[in-house]
């Protein structure tokens, strides 16, 4: 009977982490009207922690923005009642956060083996790149890039039929820990690659004359522990030298205008950029490899949530780069192609002037390393459940994607440089 006990109490665990720490709480839309609105917002992130989710920092929030963001439980009506005072214009885009959380396990696939309609915990996802490349050796292969902080391999799948001298597309998942539509994408294109490799034609061409490099999730720490401990986790699981917060934000630890604009110096805040650029092992491993293969990869794809964009360099600049016109058509035309299956509207543009600056991003350390066609995608959706994307919504939300990213993949084979 105790044993039984204590093996019931285990498992409700992590239910009950989850349950003590996000009943009650709300995620607020604001829209400031004017540099005095924006003051009140800075104002009350500093006397009360404030998890801003669009955008990532109160520093980065400009009036006529829309500002999204989570308060504690307690909080919740010192919240309101300053937003009223103010005049602040607002509403409750989630009431309690716990019955989101609950609501995103909406999917029918109830299975306790990988299923790419739900979200795979990293256990799950790591036996599947042994299983998809075992399964299909003549098209897949998998490899350990490096490892993480707390020594978990970082496998890189390689997707695509041998051949001398081809060309690469390189593509990665889960870079911000609470994003989890990003890594179910990343299966999801494995899956269809072996899936409709030798019916679907472009897929078929696309395979045969490029490879794709996937890295189905770059930190992995930071995913496990929102799947153990805190789902709301956004960075990587480091410790910082004289300072009890936790974690680098790995999309701000880049060498592109590292600790600039949009980064925090400040280890506490989300934004934090590191001590340095690479100073994460798995930024430092993702920037080793793609360096070790400049000469393949000609395109850099990387996927985040939430906000429904297709971005481009720069982020650390309001300067455009030289390449703007091609890349503003790509991404335009992309969109378009997204939007033709369930009409889910896109904005694109360079991230700087599109949403807000931000320096030491993946994307523009891979421009300015020479890949030309680097893009980022911020899926699904635009607010009403933000990180807490539905399981229900994987399926339409992947299918879109790859739509675009077929696109992008297709442009670039058409054109090599």
């Amino acid at each position: 009977m105790w044993a039984l006990l204590v093996l019931i109490g285990a498992a409700s665990v992590s239910a009950h982490l989850q349950e003590l720490s996000f009943d009650g709480q709300k995620v607020f839309r604001v829209l400031p009207q004017n540099d005095e609105q924006v003051e009140i917002l800075n104002f009350l992130a500093t006397i009360m922690e404030v998890d801003f989710w669009q955008p990532d920092s109160v520093t980065l929030v400009r009036p006529k923005m829309q500002v999204d963001f989570r308060v504690e439980a307690e909080k919740t009506f010192e919240v309101e009642d300053l937003l009223k005072e103010s005049g602040i214009e607002y509403q409750v885009l989630i009431d309690n956060l716990q019955a989101a959380l609950d609501a995103q396990f909406d999917s029918k696939a109830r299975t306790a083996s990988h299923s790419y309609e739900k979200y795979n915990n990293w256990d799950t996802i790591a036996a599947w790149t042994a299983d998809i490349a075992a399964q299909n050796p003549d098209l897949v292969s998998r490899s350990v890039i490096g490892e993480t902080y707390e020594g978990r391999p970082m496998y890189l799948l390689k997707i695509g039929k041998s051949g001398p001298n081809k060309k690469a597309i390189f593509m990665d998942c889960g870079f911000h820990a609470r994003e989890w539509i990003s890594p179910a994408f990343c299966q999801w294109f494995v899956k269809e690659a072996v899936e409709t490799y030798g019916s679907d034609t472009v897929m078929t061409t696309l395979l045969d004359k490029l490879d794709f490099y996937v890295l189905p999730v770059v930190n992995i720490d930071g995913y496990v522990y929102t799947w153990t401990n805190d789902r709301m986790w956004r960075k990587t699981r480091s410790k910082n030298a004289g300072s009890i917060c936790i974690g680098t934000d790995p999309n701000r630890n880049m060498d592109a205008g590292w600790g600039t604009l949009g980064a925090s110096k400040f280890p506490c805040a989300s934004t934090y950029c590191g001590s340095a650029p690479e100073s994460e092992k798995e930024t430092k491993a993702l920037a080793d490899f793609i360096r070790e293969h400049l000469s393949t990869i000609k395109a850099y794809l990387t996927i985040h949530s939430y906000s429904q964009l297709l971005l481009f360099p720069y982020s650390y600049t309001y300067n455009l780069p030289p390449d703007y016109q091609e890349l503003n058509s790509i991404a335009k035309a992309a969109s378009k192609e997204l939007a033709s299956l369930h009409n889910t509207k896109y904005t694109y543009g360079p991230g700087a002037k599109t949403i807000y600056p931000a320096s030491g991003g993946s994307d523009d350390w891979a421009y300015d390393q020479g890949i030309k066609y680097s893009f980022t995608f911020e899926l699904r959706d635009t607010g009403r459940y933000g990180f807490l994307l539905p399981e229900s919504q994987i399926k339409p939300t992947c299918e879109e994607t790859l739509l675009a990213v077929k696109y992008i993949a297709n442009y670039v084979l058409e054109h090599l440089y």
